[in-house]
Order: structure tokens, then sequence, then C-alpha cells
């Protein structure tokens, strides 16, 4: 993953003619993605349905855009509503599948890569609304709500497809959405605003909202004592990541106070003894380790001993723009399907 990160933002000359040499298929996977989408959109393919109402939840580039806290935001809401919600995903690694029952504990949540199955299975055990995370492109299940989800980060990346640049498909295929959510992490609002006018272009009449990710808070890993946040501040800190967009993540610690130093692995990637013992090594002669919540997952009761613990960052959502267009288009999928039923 630091590969291509390199490729699709480095602007060297070597990440440049890189680019330049993946055109070729790129343009092939640009064109097999449209004439998929161009199947589902004409019926020779078809989607097939769940029995309760459905969000999916997806982005056109690849990680990063913080589609699961929004996945697990909108869990939460129907929790709050007083239904039961499902979250189904693909379940790459069991790490964002970790997140999910932690921020939705009442969420029943399914990974698997037969998105339907999951969704069946999750209606079986009692769910009466389904969120599929990371699931724009899942054009083989129907949904009620179709949420694409924009990083205000990717303006700075290449603007080709895979595998030239991180796109899954082009901003044509914002059509397609009925909410676009433009997230942030380390790119300033006015950038964000700038994403999000160019995707109401792109996407004609449909509703939009801008989401902030923030860190909101620190615990340590084993104990799950809370810590400060203004411990940071002027702090030697080692920062470990296996995320899609370490970059923005190190950004937000750096925003506290701390000075960073990293450790990255990629995406989704097992973290073994080896990438445990580095970090717990450079964090020897720090004042902190800090790690991200989708991480600590996979570190819990695997930590060194005899290491100081690590403190995990609390990624939180907070609506900036369209919070209440986001509640309604929510409130609207469930009120059809209890309308309907009415009806029967």
């Amino acid at each position: 993953m630091r590969i291509a990160r390199w490729l699709w933002s480095g602007r060297s000359v070597s990440a440049r003619l890189g680019r330049c040499a993946l055109v070729p298929p790129s343009l092939l996977f640009r064109a097999v993605a449209a004439a998929r989408a161009g199947a589902y959109r004409i019926n020779l393919l078809r989607s097939g349905r769940v029995s309760v109402p459905t969000v999916a939840v997806g982005n056109l580039t690849v990680g990063g855009t913080g589609k699961t806290p929004i996945a697990a935001w909108i869990a939460q809401y129907y929790s709050k509503l007083g239904l039961t919600p499902g979250v189904v995903l693909r379940g790459y690694g069991g790490d964002e599948g970790t997140v999910h029952r932690k921020l939705a504990s009442d969420a029943i949540v399914k990974e698997t890569p037969d998105r339907l199955t999951g969704a069946s299975h999750a209606v079986a055990e009692g769910a009466d609304v389904v969120v599929f995370d990371d699931a724009f492109q899942r054009l083989d299940v129907s949904r009620d709500l179709n949420i694409a989800v924009v990083s205000a980060e990717s303006g700075k990346t290449s603007s080709w497809t895979l595998p030239a640049g991180p796109w899954r498909e082009g901003w044509g295929a914002l059509k397609r959405a009925d909410l676009v959510v433009v997230s942030r992490k380390s790119a300033s609002l006015p950038d964000a605003l700038g994403i999000l006018e160019r995707a109401k272009v792109a996407a004609g009449d449909c509703m939009v909202a801008v989401a902030l990710l923030h860190i909101a808070g620190f615990h340590r890993l084993e104990s799950g004592l809370p810590v400060e946040p203004s411990v940071l501040d002027g702090a030697d800190v080692v920062v470990g990541a296996g995320i899609a967009d370490p970059d923005s993540f190190i950004h937000q610690c750096e925003d506290r106070g701390a000075h960073v130093r990293s450790v990255q692995w990629n995406d989704h990637q097992n973290i073994t003894s080896r990438h445990l013992r580095e970090l717990a090594s450079l964090g020897r002669v720090a004042d902190f380790t800090i790690v991200t919540e989708k991480d600590a997952g996979k570190m819990k009761g695997r930590w060194p001993m005899a290491c100081e613990e690590p403190i995990v960052a609390e990624l939180r959502l907070e609506w900036e723009m369209g919070r209440d267009t986001v509640e309604s288009a929510l409130n609207s999928v469930v009120e059809r399907d209890r309308r309907a039923a009415g009806h029967n």
C-alpha cells in the first residue's frame, strides 16, 4: 500500500512515469466497471433483494474515506430509533468487523463476501434494517438508500482508475448515489467544500453532506483506561498504523501537538509478532505509542507485557453540513417500509 500511495500521489518523475505505464490497464478497468454498471442499469444483470430496508455505504476510491465510521454511525442511529441494525461487510482481516462491534454494539455484524447471504442471516437473527459497508460497487444487492463517500483528501491523488490511480470508478458513477458524503480528516473545510461542489456537478440531483472524522479521545489498549488528549502536546510519539490513509492519521496526531515517528503496514494486513516488537522497541524511547482503533483489535491481548501499553486513538464522526439531510434520508428508508407493511 505504501508503494501504491507513492505511485498515486507522488510528484517525482519516477512516479509520473509509473502512472503513465499503467494507463492502458487503467482504461481497461474503467471500461469493464462502466460496462458492468450499465448491465445492471438495463437489467441484463439483476440485483438480489433483502426483505428489510437496506442502506449501502461505499466510495469511489480504494480505502481511507471513512466509510466504516459512517456505516457504524448509521447503525448507531437506527439503534437509537429502537431498531435492530444488521451490518454486512466483506471482512478483510476482521479489523473492520471488530470496529463495528465496538462502535455499534447492538448491531448484528456479518462478515462475508456474499453480501446477500450475510444480509439474510442478519435478518434471520432479528435485524430490522441492513447497512452494507463498502457496497457502492456491489450492484448485485439492491439498496433503498445508496450513499457514496468521497474523501476530501482524494483531490491530492491521481485521477486515474486502478491501477494507475486509487479510483474504482470515475466521478460519473455518483449519478447512482442518493446521498453523497464528503469526508475529511486532514483536509481543510474549504477543500472539502470544493470536492463537494465537484460531486454535486457529477451527481446531479442528489442530497449532500460533509463529515469530519477526528480524534475524539484516547484509551489504553489493554486496560481501557482513558487518557487525556492534552498529554500529546509536545510529546514524542510513535504511531503504528495499518490503514489505507496513515498520513491523515499522523497529521491528526501532529495537530494535537505531538512529534511523530511512524511504523506503517498495509491496510488489512495481519499484524505479526515482528510488527509488535518493532513498535514496542521504538516506543521504549518515546513518550507514547499510539495505534488506531482498527489496529487495536488485532493487538489486544498480544502486546509485550514488559512494555508500556499503547494508547488507542478514538476516531469519531462529526457532521459539519447536512446532518438533518442524512437523518431525514435514513428515516425515510424505514418509514417507507412501515407504510408498506401497514398496507398489507
